[in-house]
C-alpha cells in the first residue's frame, strides 16, 4: 500500500481548495489556511520525494484496472522533484499572497482557485496517461485564467483573451495528436506507447504525430515562434498569479515535451535537428526580446523564453549529460523565476511603479532588502557559483561532445546578454539616482506597512532565495539528483517496467 502515497499530493491539494471554499467570505481564515496547507503539502511533498528516492519509481493503476487498460499514475524522480518545486513554490507563493493580492480580488475565491491549480501542476507530473495529462492541462488552464482575470482591470482581461486563445489552440492541438496516437497504436499508456510506436510501420506519420504534441506542448512551454502570448499576458495580473505563472506553468510545457520525447518518442535524428533549431530560435529571440523592455515584469517574461531554450536544448541534444543539465536548469529555473515575479511586487510597492525609467534609489534607501534581491538576479545570470552557473556546464560540454557548435554559441550568447539585461536592471533600479515619483492615494506604499505585512513581502522572497542559494553552492546534491533523473529517462525500459510490471 506504500505505492498509495503518490496520490496523497492531490488529495491534499483537493482537500484545501474545498475547505477554502467553504470559508469564501472569511478572508483572514483563508490567508491562514492556505498557508497551513501549503506547509503540509511542502512536508508531504518531501516524505513522497524520499520514499521515491530510496524506492524507485512507484505506479498506482486506479480502479484496479490493470495497466495499460486504466488510468495509471506514475512517480518516478522526475515527478517526485517536479511535485518537491511546485509545494516550495506554492508556500512561498501562498504567504506572498496573503499581504500583496487586494482583499477585493480575495474575495472572488483566488485561494480556492490557487490551489486547485496547485493540484492540476501535481496531477500533470503524475499522471502516467497521455489523455489524463490533457486533463490535467484543462484543470491548470481552467484555474490559471480565472486567477489572470481576478480584478477585471481592462490589462487583465486583454492579456487574459491572448493567454487563454493561445492556450486552448494548443489544447486542440495536444488532443488532436492524442486522438492520431490511439488511431496508430491502441493505447493512450504512456509505458505502453513506449512500445507501441517503435511497431508502427509508417514512420512518417509517428513523425508528423510528434510534431503535433510538440507544437501543442511548445505553445504552453512558450518556445520560438509560439510565445507570444506569454509577454503578452503574465506582466498583468497581481504580482503573486505572476510568480506561479512565471515559475510553473510554462515549465509544465517543457516537462510534457522532456516525458514525451524521451518515453514515446525517442531518439529521432528529424525531431532532435527540430528540437535544437527550436532551442536556438528560443535563446536568442527571447533574450533580444528582454533587452528593449522597461517594465520589470516584461523583462521577467521574455527572460522566461531565453531560458526555455536551455531546457529545450538539453532535449534536442539527447545525451544523459544534456538532459542532466536540462533537469539541472529546470530545477533552478522554477525556483528564480517565481523568486523574480515577487521581487518585482517588492519592487512595487516600494516605489510605486514597475517602470525601470522611474525607478532607481532602492539601494541607497532599502540596503538589506536590495541585497536579498540580488541573489535571484544573479542567480538567473548564473554567475559562478550561484545556481545558474552549474547547468550550462552540462550543457555546453554536451553541445561540444555532440559538435553543436551553433547550440553553444546560442547558450553563450543567452548567458551574456542575460548579463546584460539584469546589470542594467540593476543599474536602473538599484544603483541610480531616486527619482521622487508623486505619491498615489490609497496605495499600500512598503514604508508605510506594518512590520508583519512587511515580512509577509520578505520572506517567502527569502524562502526562495535560500532555496537558489542550496542550488548554487550544493551543486553536487542537485547535480547528483539530475543525473539519476537523465539516466531514468534515457534508459526509459526501468519506468516501463514499473506501469506494465501487472501485465507481464
Amino acid at each position: 500500500m506504500n505505492e498509495q502515497l503518490i496520490l496523497y499530493p492531490l488529495f491534499l491539494q483537493m482537500a484545501i481548495s474545498i475547505i477554502l471554499m467553504f470559508g469564501w467570505s472569511k478572508i483572514k481564515f483563508q490567508k491562514v489556511f492556505s498557508v497551513f496547507g501549503s506547509v503540509l503539502s511542502l512536508g508531504l511533498a518531501i516524505w513522497v520525494f524520499t520514499f521515491i528516492w530510496n524506492n524507485g519509481t512507484q505506479t498506482v493503476q486506479a480502479g484496479n484496472w490493470e495497466a495499460p487498460f486504466g488510468i495509471t499514475f506514475v512517480a518516478d524522480m522526475l515527478s517526485a522533484t517536479l511535485v518537491l518545486l511546485t509545494a516550495i513554490s506554492g508556500l512561498a507563493v501562498s504567504i506572498f499572497s496573503g499581504a500583496s493580492v487586494l482583499k477585493d480580488r480575495l474575495r472572488f475565491g483566488y485561494f480556492p482557485i490557487f490551489h486547485f491549480l496547485l493540484l492540476g501542476l501535481n496531477g500533470a507530473f503524475l499522471t502516467g496517461d497521455i489523455f489524463n495529462l490533457y486533463v490535467w492541462f484543462e484543470i491548470i488552464i481552467i484555474s490559471s485564467f480565472v486567477l489572470i482575470t481576478i480584478g477585471g482591470e481592462k490589462a487583465q482581461l486583454e492579456g487574459a483573451v491572448k493567454y487563454f486563445t493561445l492556450n486552448i489552440l494548443a489544447s486542440m492541438i495536444f488532443l488532436t495528436a492524442i486522438a492520431v496516437l490511439y488511431g496508430i497504436t491502441g493505447s493512450l499508456n504512456m509505458a505502453d506507447l513506449a512500445g507501441q510506436i517503435a511497431m508502427v510501420e509508417n514512420r512518417g506519420l509517428v513523425q508528423i504525430t510528434a510534431l503535433l504534441f510538440l507544437i501543442g506542448f511548445g505553445i504552453k512551454a512558450g518556445v520560438f515562434p509560439l510565445y507570444f502570448w506569454l509577454p503578452a499576458s503574465y506582466h498583468t495580473p497581481p504580482f503573486a498569479v505572476s510568480a506561479i505563472f512565471g515559475g510553473l506553468l510554462t515549465k509544465v510545457g517543457v516537462y510534457a515535451l522532456i516525458r514525451v520525447f524521451t518515453l514515446i518518442f525517442v531518439d529521432d535524428p528529424f525531431l532532435n535537428n527540430i528540437i535544437m533549431i527550436i532551442a536556438i530560435l528560443t535563446l536568442v529571440s527571447g533574450g533580444i526580446g528582454a533587452l528593449v523592455q522597461n517594465n520589470m515584469r516584461k523583462v521577467f517574461s521574455y527572460l522566461i523564453i531565453c531560458h526555455i531554450g536551455y531546457m529545450i536544448a538539453g532535449l534536442g541534444m539527447f545525451t544523459e549529460i544534456a538532459i542532466a543539465g536540462a533537469i539541472f536548469y529546470l530545477i533552478h529555473d522554477i525556483i528564480v523565476k517565481t523568486n523574480l515575479f515577487m521581487l518585482s511586487g517588492v519592487v512595487y510597492r516600494i516605489k510605486g511603479t514597475n517602470s525601470m525609467r522611474d525607478l532607481g534609489g532602492i539601494y541607497a534607501k532599502w540596503p538589506k532588502i536590495s541585497l536579498l534581491l540580488f541573489i535571484p538576479l544573479f542567480s538567473l545570470v548564473g554567475i559562478p557559483p550561484l545556481s545558474g552557473f552549474w547547468p550550462k556546464i552540462n550543457l555546453i560540454k554536451s553541445g561540444f561532445i555532440n559538435e553543436s557548435y551553433i547550440t553553444v554559441g546560442a547558450i553563450i550568447f543567452a548567458s551574456f546578454i542575460t548579463l546584460v539585461i539584469i546589470a542594467k536592471l540593476w543599474a536602473e533600479v538599484f544603483w541610480k539616482e531616486d527619482k521622487e515619483l508623486p505619491l498615489r492615494s490609497n496605495f499600500g506604499y512598503f514604508s508605510k506597512m506594518t512590520k508583519a505585512k512587511r515580512m509577509q513581502f520578505i520572506v517567502p522572497v527569502t524562502l526562495l532565495s535560500i532555496v537558489s542559494l542550496y542550488i548554487g553552492f550544493g551543486a553536487e546534491h542537485i547535480q547528483e539528483l539530475s543525473a539519476r533523473i537523465a539516466d531514468e529517462l534515457v534508459n526509459s525500459q526501468g519506468y516501463i517496467d514499473a506501469v506494465l510490471k501487472s501485465k507481464n
